[in-house]
C-alpha cells in the first residue's frame, strides 16, 4: 500500500532527525570540576535538552563562555578570575531568540603564600627598558587570552603536559625575594631540561613568543575559549596557526625568562581569565 509505505517513510525520517539531533546531547561531557570560587570554574546548568530546540549561548559581562551538553542538559562552563568578587553573579543567555539571565554563586577562598629567591635581581627589580618591554607583553597576552573560536569539538579532559612533580600551585599569592607580586596564574611541574612538553588537548598554536617573564612560550588554542599556555621552555617546536593532537610535543622544558630553576609553568584560560589547571586534570593521571 503506498500510503503505508509514505508513512513509514515520514516516521523513518522523523526517528532519523531525532535521532541526529539527541545523538551529540547524549552524550556526557567530560567537565571540570566544578569550584564556585574566584579563580575556578562554575559548571552552571542552562536548559534541559526538552526545553532547549538549539544550544544557548551564555556570556558573562561581555566575554562568551563555553557551553557542554551534559547528559539531558546545557551547562556553561564558566572561568571565574582571581581578583572576581565573591558574591551573587549572573550571565547572560540566549535560547533562540529568548534572552535570559542565568544566577549563580561564587564562594571566597584563602590561597596560599609562596616565597621565591631569584639570583638574577634583574628580574625583580626592573630597569625601565625591561618595565616598558614587560607592560607591552603583559598588553599582548591580555588580548591573547581573550580569544574566541567557535568549535564543536572542545576537549575539557586535559592532560598534565609533563610528568613530574606539581610545585607551586594556582592561585598562591607570591614574594620574589621578599616582595610581594602578583598571585601565581598557573600550576608548576618540577622537569628537568630538555623534558618533552605535550599539548593537553587538540587545538590550534595560537602564538609562540619569548617574554621577559615567561620566556619561551606557547599558547594553544581549543577552542570556544579554552586556551591553554606552557612557558619557561628552552626550545619551542611549533609554529602559530599549527594543528596539534592531544599529546603532541610542543617544545621542551627549560628555564627561559624568570625562574629559580628548570621547570614547565602550565595555565589554563578560559572566556579570557586564568583558572586553576588542576579541576581539570583527570584523577587517573599522575
Amino acid at each position: 500500500n503506498i500510503h503505508l509505505e509514505l508513512d513509514f517513510l515520514r516516521a523513518f525520517r522523523h526517528c532519523f532527525r531525532f535521532f541526529l539531533f539527541a545523538l551529540p546531547l547524549l552524550a556526557h561531557a567530560v567537565l571540570p570540576q566544578s569550584s564556585n570560587v574566584p579563580g575556578g570554574v562554575a559548571v552552571v546548568p542552562l536548559c534541559s535538552v526538552q526545553a532547549c530546540a538549539v544550544a544557548p549561548q551564555a556570556w558573562l559581562g561581555e566575554q562568551p563562555v563555553l557551553v557542554a551538553a551534559d547528559h539531558d542538559e546545557w551547562v556553561a562552563v564558566v572561568g571565574l578570575a582571581l581578583e572576581m568578587t565573591p558574591g551573587a553573579h549572573a550571565l547572560r543567555v540566549k535560547i533562540g531568540e529568548e534572552t535570559k539571565t542565568q544566577g549563580f554563586l561564587v564562594n571566597a577562598k584563602e590561597y596560599p603564600t609562596q616565597y621565591i629567591s631569584l639570583k638574577d635581581m634583574s628580574k625583580v627589580e626592573l630597569s625601565p627598558a625591561d618595565l616598558a618591554r614587560a607592560e607591552r607583553e603583559i598588553a599582548a597576552i591580555t588580548e591573547l587570552k581573550q580569544y574566541w573560536r567557535s568549535a564543536p569539538d572542545t576537549d575539557l579532559a586535559l592532560m598534565l603536559p609533563a610528568k613530574g612533580q606539581l610545585g607551586g600551585r594556582f592561585g598562591a599569592r607570591r614574594y620574589f625575594n621578599g616582595e610581594a607580586r602578583k598571585p601565581h596564574a598557573g600550576l608548576d611541574v618540577a622537569v628537568k631540561r630538555g623534558t618533552p612538553i605535550r599539548a593537553s588537548a587538540q587545538g590550534v598554536v595560537l602564538a609562540v613568543e619569548d617574554y621577559f617573564f615567561n620566556g619561551k612560550s606557547v599558547f594553544v588554542d581549543h577552542g570556544n575559549g579554552l586556551i591553554t599556555l606552557y612557558c619557561h621552555l628552552d626550545r619551542i617546536d611549533v609554529k602559530p596557526g599549527q594543528k596539534v593532537l592531544k599529546a603532541q610535543q610542543l617544545g621542551l622544558s627549560g628555564m627561559s625568562g624568570r625562574a629559580s630553576g628548570p621547570h614547565l609553568h602550565w595555565s589554563v584560560v578560559m572566556n579570557g581569565v586564568m583558572v586553576d589547571p588542576e579541576l581539570f586534570i583527570r584523577p587517573q593521571q599522575p
